[in-house]
């Protein structure tokens, strides 16, 4: 099953103007995402899309091939599709270009499922959420999952609710943007109209939820941390300065 990987990057975050090209241990941070990506077992090619020029040069300066799409998309999940619409290839592995922790090892757990369940369309990771100021954190996207680990609702808001218990005792989960696509699934996905909670808790996959498609989360024993903002920079580089993958590029 032919398998690549989108980064999608630019440059204009509203909370964090630039962030893909800071620097991160002297490397800028999408840097770290493409080679750590590359890596994986699962994938035949790996890309940068963006619509920034300052992105292309950084990512060809480090030898990533790079996508050029159009300015004009608000959702990751559309820039990537624009990225592959003439690419050969079965599934798509859009991974979120603030993602610097991620570890090759999560891109094969995302697409594994998709060998045993030829109706799958897409896949999010999953793990569970271990502070409560990451719950609150509305960079935080958190999810709520049916009996068979479908996901039910993603929110920037603290679910599901502590009215009746305290953090420590409330199964919380956020969603880990690695997030492979049948291709089918992602171009349909940009045929669909975007949809109120898409565009008010800005989810890309309340997009599908809404318009009644499954999405299946899958657990990952990896915590990793997003870069959103200046802050979340500082505290990645820390907690990735005896990472065992920097030595392996």
């Amino acid at each position: 099953m032919k398998t690549i990987a989108v980064i999608p990057a630019r440059m204009g975050s509203s909370r964090f103007p630039g962030k893909p090209i800071a620097k991160i241990l002297g490397r800028p941070m999408i840097e770290h995402i493409y080679k750590r990506v590359a890596m994986s077992k699962s994938l035949d090619a790996t890309y940068i899309a963006t619509c920034d020029e300052e992105i292309r040069q950084v990512a060809e300066s480090f030898g990533a091939p790079v996508i050029m799409t159009a300015h004009t998309h608000e959702r990751a999940s559309d820039r990537v599709a624009e990225a592959v619409a003439h690419l050969d290839t079965e599934l798509v592995v859009m991974v979120q270009g603030d993602e610097p922790m991620t570890h090759p090892d999560m891109i094969d757990t995302a697409v594994a499922p998709f060998k045993d369940d030829p109706h799958l369309g897409c896949v999010n990771l999953v793990h569970k959420i271990a502070h409560e100021a990451d719950y609150l954190d509305p960079n935080t996207i958190k999810v709520v999952m049916n009996q068979q680990g479908d996901a039910l609702y993603m929110s920037r808001r603290p679910i599901p609710t502590l009215a009746k218990t305290g953090f420590a005792d409330t199964a919380a989960y956020k969603q880990v943007c690695i997030i492979p696509f049948r291709t089918a699934t992602l171009f349909q996905y940009t045929r669909l109209s975007p949809t109120p909670l898409e565009q008010l808790e800005s989810v890309d996959m309340l997009r599908l939820l809404e318009h009644g498609y499954r999405v299946k989360m899958v657990p990952t024993e990896f915590n990793t941390q997003a870069v959103d903002t200046e802050a979340d920079l500082a505290r990645v580089a820390k907690l990735m300065e005896t990472d065992p993958l920097l030595s392996r590029y």
